[in-house]
């Protein structure tokens, strides 16, 4: 798996992402400080997924891409605190698999 957090992210980086999520929905943040970035396999990403949306004040996203290993990219958006604090706990939680 592997994650990046962008602070501060670039309105130009906003509509890259905007392009390619998944969903058509409006994100209802009233804030995005930040945008984590989690890529991983299918079933790590599903559980990822789970994680970060039990955190206060993010919302997640899948992200389209074209890859042939089926890399599955979330992107995870909100505060920065809140986006940290869901990178952090989907590294501790998916470390312990097994």
């Amino acid at each position: 798996m592997d994650v990046r957090i962008i602070k501060h992210p670039s309105p130009a980086t906003l509509e890259i992402l905007d392009r390619r999520r998944g969903s058509r929905e409006p994100i209802d943040l009233p804030e995005i400080d930040a945008i984590g970035l989690c890529q991983g396999k299918l079933i790590d990403m599903i559980v990822a997924s789970d994680i970060a949306q039990k955190t206060v004040g993010v919302h997640v996203e899948d992200i389209r891409g074209s890859c042939p290993q089926n890399m599955i990219l979330l992107a995870i958006y909100g505060e920065t605190a809140a986006v940290e604090e869901a990178i952090d706990t989907i590294g501790k939680r998916l470390m312990k698999k097994g």
